[in-house]
């Protein structure tokens, strides 16, 4: 989609100013979009350490604004890199840090101090007294004169040169909720509820989250010199359009950039698809009419209009920017039908492909007949919310299916729950008389862990162990109900799950995939695309399977493979995007609920759900009607709830 080669974003920004152009009429703030954020996140550094170097040229400091979260990690990572390969020094750089939450210590593992000295200032040579990361730990006296002396700290070095932002699901920027002035300066604030659910993978449990913090205040941002903010995946495509393109309103304290004239706001392609530009280009006068845009479009227009396809007009074309669509491939009446039978044929209940028939114009191929099927789930549960409906089918009609849970999920699971079932064991030992002084020891061992962790303290092995059996005893319970047998149930437990604070793949990670995948030689594979999910495990899993993609793409077997992307959890596939929509009966659509149901450590109290505080079956169910309900709208047959799926072009991840 994007092929952006600059040097640096400063020098984009010195020839393209925001909306300097047709495309880019509606975006206040210069952009830049890149194809993923590795390559983004590289040219962000890149600019970094130009500056540094330019200033140490200079006999000067450089001083630069910090953010933490999971955004800048990368960016982080390669300046690490520029310092360890290409010998950027840090000696210059005097650092001050967005904010910090109010009450923990500074090495504490959820501390902003503690995350900073790991993901950066332990591995380069930046002078201890030069780092400045805001203390959570003031006393409540003294808060109003610390955070004056944050200020004056950084004025008294010449202000910030340049400035690192992430965007906040609420559009906050640092810990400046909605609500927060233009003008304001370091502070201690209070935490919006979206932000403390976002915390809550990190504190184990919303529960745990701090609801105060110190942060650097709007106004002591927008007086940075420059100021780059940066985005990726599609849980923030939503914030950012409405930064970029909304209007000024301190319930989004990010829109406050659009007054600040060096900013350059940088993005992955899933964060850029909200954009006018890239949602509906032909509002700007940049469509190309490729078979993909007119899809697109003809299902925007329908919706918009709230007209069935086949019943658009030249006039409906005209009136929505869309005449030269017309121009190129009308009249409207041509347009409809193929869109129309473009829809229709994404619509299969036969998702292995129907046998004895015509595929030309079916999702999948007839043949072979009976096909082997890999699902890959990120979390124990996520093939149950995400694809339950069809995986049934594909056992019904005779396909042999193969569940391969990628993480343990422990870290989704209750303290709670692990006593449960150990006090559970321990009565079942006295009953049967199998008690021994090994089981009651190990039984007093673990309770007593459990009974004197604080928040924040990691589990033992033998807890995070029992916590992952508790999560592969509901997957075997929910694969049994569905019908999968037993001996096709896997679990992966890839490596990188357990490591909270550094969650890198490794060669165990990609081996473990690639091992089943040699295994089972599947003719089908599916895997989540739902890369919504805020806590970055999807991502992880899904990286991982393309890595393994990549090394075994040219076995002979691969060659009859299909690779499918299901989503569900998080969000859902646009309609114009699915290419094979599996209906669901009212029936089976129950069914599919009490696969997700088995799943009980996820049931009623989910530890990280996100900003949607409905169950996951409540989200799945919802979201299966309202794809159906869209294909429904566009004009096709009606059914109670449909699950949707595209199909995955490995030479468009190259």
């Amino acid at each position: 989609m994007i092929d952006q080669k600059i040097a640096t974003m400063e020098s984009v920004l010195k020839h393209q100013p925001c909306g300097s152009n047709e495309v880019t009429q509606f975006e206040k703030i210069h952009t830049v979009v890149f194809k993923n954020p590795v390559e983004a996140s590289e040219n962000v550094a890149a600019e970094i350490g130009d500056l540094i170097r330019s200033k140490a040229e200079e006999g000067l400091p450089c001083v630069l604004g910090l953010a933490t979260g999971s955004t800048p990690k990368s960016v982080y990572k390669e300046l690490i890199r520029l310092h360890k390969e290409d010998g950027l020094s840090f000696k210059n750089v005097h650092t001050f840090n967005l904010d910090e939450y109010f009450g923990l210590q500074p090495y504490d593992m959820r501390s902003y101090h503690f995350f900073m000295h790991e993901q950066l200032f332990d591995n380069i040579d930046i002078p201890e007294e030069n780092i400045h990361i805001p203390s959570g730990i003031v006393p409540e006296k003294e808060i109003v004169d610390y955070c004056r002396a944050y200020e004056q700290k950084i004025e008294s070095l010449g202000g910030i040169d340049l400035q690192i932002l992430g965007i906040g699901r609420t559009g906050h920027i640092g810990f400046n909720e909605p609500g927060s002035h233009v003008n304001s300066r370091t502070r201690r604030v209070t935490l919006d509820h979206l932000t403390i659910s976002d915390a809550g993978p990190a504190f184990d449990g919303v529960e745990n989250v701090p609801r105060k913090a110190i942060t650097m205040g709007v106004g002591t941002i927008m007086n940075a010199k420059r100021v780059i903010i940066m985005a990726w995946g599609s849980s923030k495509a939503s914030i950012s359009q409405r930064a970029i393109e909304g209007e000024v309103s301190d319930l989004i304290p990010s829109t406050f950039l659009q007054h600040h004239d060096n900013t350059t706001f940088v993005m992955d392609e899933a964060a850029s698809g909200e954009l006018t530009r890239f949602k509906t280009p032909w509002l700007v006068g940049a469509a190309n009419w490729s078979e993909a845009e007119i899809k697109k479009a003809v299902i925007w227009l329908s919706l918009k209009l709230g007209k069935p396809i086949l019943k658009l007009t030249d006039e409906n074309y005209a009136e929505n920017e869309m005449s030269s669509l017309i121009d190129e491939h009308g009249p409207a009446y041509n347009i409809n039908i193929k869109v129309f039978n473009r829809l229709q044929h994404t619509i299969t209940g036969w998702p292995g492909g129907k046998p004895n028939a015509d595929d030309t114009y079916r999702p999948e191929r007839a043949l072979p007949v009976s096909k082997r099927v890999v699902v890959f789930s990120p979390h124990p549960d996520d093939d149950a919310i995400s694809m339950g409906g069809t995986v049934m089918r594909l056992l019904e009609q005779g396909h042999e299916v193969h569940i391969v849970n990628q993480t343990s999920g422990s870290n989704a699971v209750f303290d709670d729950d692990v006593i449960r079932y150990l006090q559970f064991f321990k009565d079942a030992n006295q009953h049967f008389l199998l008690e021994s002084d090994i089981l009651e020891e190990k039984f007093n061992l673990m309770m007593d862990m459990l009974n004197k962790k604080k928040s924040g303290d990691e589990d033992s092995a033998s807890i995070k162990l029992m916590k992952g059996l508790i999560r592969r005893g509901e997957t075997k319970a929910s694969a049994r109900f569905s019908g999968v047998k037993e001996g096709n149930v896997h679990f992966l437990d890839m490596p990188f799950y357990q490591n909270k604070q550094n969650r890198n793949l490794t060669n165990e990670d990609i081996k473990s995939i690639i091992d089943i995948l040699e295994k089972v030689r599947p003719h089908q594979v599916f895997l989540a695309g739902d890369l919504a999910d805020p806590h970055g495990t999807h991502r992880i899993c899904y990286d991982a399977i393309l890595q393994a993609l990549d090394v075994i793409r040219d076995k002979v077997w691969f060659g009859d493979c299909y690779v499918w992307m299901y989503r569900g959890a998080w969000q859902e596939w646009n309609v114009d995007q699915i290419e094979m929509a599996v209906p669901l009966s009212p029936d089976e659509l129950m069914k599919k609920r009490k696969t997700i149901f088995k799943h009980q450590s996820q049931k009623d109290f989910v530890m990280f759900k996100g900003d949607d505080n409905r169950e996951f079956w409540e989200r799945s169910e919802a979201r299966n009607r309202a794809t159906a309900n869209t294909y429904r709208k566009l004009g096709l047959a009606e059914y109670e709830a449909m699950e949707g799926f595209v199909k995955l072009n490995l030479e468009e991840t190259d």
